[in-house]
């Protein structure tokens, strides 16, 4: 049995930095993805809202841990290879997507239709009523459950240990393999995601006062 050392400490870190970089590249992705999501299904046509809702229903009830193999195994098997980072920030982008552009589509169409039709009435055109009064009122709305859906982000990514990738969770566990101290090595991991997910946990819920989200 061996000791913690300053090595494995550093080691820690850096899946650490791993899983900040991954959750960045997750939401960056998701969120642009997710924006076109809630858009397709809140102004898209029939056509447009049908596949929108077969993609959210499909993505949310395929479990992260089908994605990643798919992403990191099937695109190699049709001639592309990636990288571990590269497959688990795609696999990440496209669930994420699917949870953010619902919490968003659900943001948009809770903004009064009073307020677009008084844009109507000032003769205010179809994308000017979308971008200039809908989104502005929808993104205040939105704030406080995307700061918060942030912390299921990080807590994901644990998930890319599957594909080989190394980040806070997977370190943790090669630490213990040499060490073979789990109670200590994991109470510093669960730590490190206290202090990376708490302060998020937090935003949110003053972001919910300050917006009064919670007495819409």
């Amino acid at each position: 049995m061996g000791f913690l050392t300053a090595a494995h400490l550093q080691f820690l870190l850096d899946g650490l930095l791993w899983t900040v970089g991954l959750s960045l590249i997750a939401f960056a992705g998701g969120g642009l993805l997710g924006f076109l999501v809630a858009l397709g299904s809140s102004y898209g046509p029939r056509w447009s809202r049908f596949g929108v809702g077969l993609y959210i229903k499909l993505i949310q009830g395929t479990p992260l841990l089908v994605l990643l193999p798919l992403a990191y195994f099937g695109l190699p098997a049709m001639g592309l290879n990636i990288a571990p980072l590269t497959a688990a920030g795609l696999a990440l982008s496209i669930y994420v997507s699917a949870y953010l552009g619902e919490i968003w589509r659900g943001c948009i169409e809770s903004v009064p239709r009073t307020q677009a039709e008084a844009a109507e009435c000032l003769a205010l055109r179809w994308r000017q009523r979308v971008w200039h009064v809908i989104l502005p009122q929808a993104v205040k709305i939105a704030t406080p459950p995307t700061v918060g859906f942030m912390v299921q982000i990080v807590k994901n990514t644990s998930l890319a240990s599957a594909i080989g990738f190394v980040e806070l969770a997977r370190a943790g566990q090669i630490i213990n393999n040499s060490t073979f101290e789990p109670f200590v090595i994991f109470v510093i991991v669960a730590a490190l995601y206290f202090a990376l997910c708490y302060p998020l946990s937090v935003l949110s819920r003053r972001l919910e006062r300050s917006f009064h989200v919670a007495h819409r």
